[in-house]
């Protein structure tokens, strides 16, 4: 628990606007003729809450009282806040944001898809999954994602049965475990989601070495870094480096881009 001393009076301003802006009607609660003041009394959302009307008071008035988080979820619902509301209200009552969980299904916004597709570099777009939502024409010159169906357009499932993608990594043995490290963190956020688990899984029955790397629990490698590639029978090394995009819909933009020789690098510096 922390002590509310720099927000506690906005959090008291704030929880009861959003109390007198709802009518009895909008809780399911009949209206009891004419009342003095607007919106829904104390006690009202204190009973819908599950809390009694002493503590809630106390909270409304901006005494330093401790609330989980489970109560915070509580009040957000009795109190109907949108997104952007609860958020407001973990932060103003935690001094951070609610834990969300991780959603691995959703549409690529369009202007994310243009401005990808602007890019004059490989560029694709994951979500929690790992499912490519979107990539462009350098991206597809570079590790042929149109070849596949979109239901199989899922990078680590390619990374795995893929052999134009498996001999695209130089040393591939060395490159794919430090990419299943970083799906280890989003799987992390996601393991409500059943479409994630069914991934692995698969991927558990047909991959020996999925199976093995999957087992030994890394989590180590970054998000940016270099990547050796082998194009046209020759080694080369591409910078690439992970975008959130949306953090609501928990997507991320990868880009790659040719490493400059060190020469050229502090030419343009």
């Amino acid at each position: 628990m922390r002590t509310l001393e720099r927000t506690r009076h906005d959090l008291a301003a704030f929880l009861r606007a959003r109390r007198e802006r709802l009518s009895p009607a909008d809780v399911g609660l009949p209206s009891g003729g004419r009342r003095r003041t607007p919106g829904l009394r104390r006690e009202e959302v204190a009973a819908l809450a599950g809390v009694g009307l002493t503590w809630y008071t106390w909270l409304e008035q901006g005494r330093d009282i401790g609330v989980s988080a489970a109560f915070l979820d509580s009040l957000a619902r009795v109190l109907k806040l949108d997104a952007a509301e609860r958020r407001h209200l973990f932060l103003l009552a935690h001094d951070r944001p609610p834990a969300e969980p991780g959603k691995t299904w959703c549409v690529l916004p369009p202007l994310v898809r243009r401005l990808m597709h602007d890019l004059p570099h490989p560029a694709y777009v994951l979500n929690l999954r790992w499912d490519i939502l979107g990539f462009n024409a350098p991206a597809d010159q570079l590790f042929g994602f149109d070849a596949h169906q979109p239901e199989r357009r899922n990078l680590l499932w390619l990374l795995f049965n893929d052999p134009r993608l498996i001999e695209r990594f130089a040393a591939w043995e060395e490159q794919a475990p430090q990419m299943l490290s970083s799906f280890r963190r989003d799987f992390a956020r996601a393991t409500q989601e059943a479409d994630i688990h069914a991934l692995v899984t698969e991927l558990e029955r047909i991959s020996p070495d999925f199976k093995t790397w999957w087992r030994q629990h890394e989590v180590h490698a970054p998000c940016t870094g270099v990547r050796r590639l082998v194009i046209d029978g020759q080694v080369q090394d591409f910078e690439h480096t992970s975008l959130t995009i949306d953090e609501d819909r928990h997507l991320k933009l990868v880009v790659y881009a040719r490493q400059l020789p060190e020469a050229d690098t502090q030419q343009s510096s």
